[in-house]
């Protein structure tokens, strides 16, 4: 039992990985008034362009960069049709999620069954990763995961504890205020929302480059709704966010481990799924639950209207 504890453990981090780059992402662009449905097209686009760039240049690294300017490509879009165009966020999302599944289904066609011989190596920290307990999260991890969990905790700091996170809460929130105080809505919701599509890009090309170094037709699997989901369940707060990511990742290391033998596999399978409805159940059911959602999320701004 101890050994599936500490493999749980260790592997929480890897699974939960592309879920935390992805919901950081969600929290930014929906902090800042932007529903972000588009995450699992993004995501997806990003595994793709990670995985060929990568696979012709023999470089990791360029393929994750490139992987973060596709999807901060796609959220450019989303943004253009839900902030420019003031269009239907939710409509808007879901299409970009659409098109993002179609059009890696179709350009990925030549990469299908092609092994990746250059990958990003796992690496430990040294003594971080002797600490008792909690060594095991540093130990033989991604790079990007180590980045992830900085990032969170960086997230957070900027969100809460600076000028800009005042800025980007209350653009959510109160956009007019911004607006009266001089602040440039359209201008933060656009970064917010390609920020985001950056990470998501991040976090597909980590699939496809790190953790399975390997290209596949549906290659997330629906990772990019349970990282907007987790970004809801967390209240929209970065540390809540790395959490929750975590949680979900020991939920699908469990679903390949020796708890095969005594529960069925499918059901494992299934377990975060099932997870991610009862969480959003039990977020709703809160009676505070409401005051956690920024005020403005969904709705486009017009100038001199409220």
């Amino acid at each position: 039992m101890d050994n599936i504890i500490l493999s749980t453990a260790s592997r929480a981090l890897a699974f939960g990985t592309p879920l935390m780059l992805g919901s950081l992402g969600a929290v930014y662009a929906e902090r800042a008034g932007v529903v972000n449905l588009g995450m699992e097209g993004m995501m997806i686009l990003g595994a793709l362009a990670g995985f060929a760039i990568t696979k012709n240049s023999g470089s990791p690294l360029e393929g994750i960069l490139i992987a973060a300017v596709v999807g901060m490509f796609a959220a450019g879009i989303h943004a253009f049709i839900s902030i420019t165009l003031k269009a239907n966020q939710y409509v808007s999302g879901l299409a970009l999620s659409m098109f993002g599944l179609g059009l890696s289904s179709l350009l990925g066609k030549p990469f299908e069954g092609t092994p990746l011989f250059t990958q990003l190596e796992n690496v430990s920290i040294p003594g971080l990763s002797s600490i008792p307990g909690l060594g095991v999260f540093f130990t033989d991890q991604s790079p990007l995961s180590y980045f992830a969990l900085i990032l969170g905790v960086v997230l957070w700091l900027v969100l809460y504890r600076s000028k800009l996170g005042v800025v980007i809460r209350s653009t959510g929130e109160n956009p007019s205020a911004v607006d009266a105080l001089g602040g440039n809505v359209t201008l933060v919701r656009y970064a917010c929302v390609m920020f985001g599509g950056a990470l998501a890009g991040i976090a597909g090309a980590f699939l496809s480059v790190a953790y399975r170094p390997a290209w596949t037709e549906g290659l997330t699997g629906g990772i990019g709704w349970i990282a907007l989901s987790i970004a809801i369940f967390a209240a929209w707060n970065p540390l809540g966010a790395i959490g929750g990511s975590l949680f979900f990742g020991a939920l699908y290391s469990l679903s390949f481990s020796k708890l095969q033998e005594s529960i069925s596999p499918s059901l494992l399978k299934m377990m975060p799924f099932i997870c991610v409805l009862l969480a959003l159940s039990l977020n709703a059911l809160r009676k505070n639950s409401r005051s956690n959602v920024p005020e403005a999320l969904g709705l486009p701004y017009q100038r001199g209207q409220r």
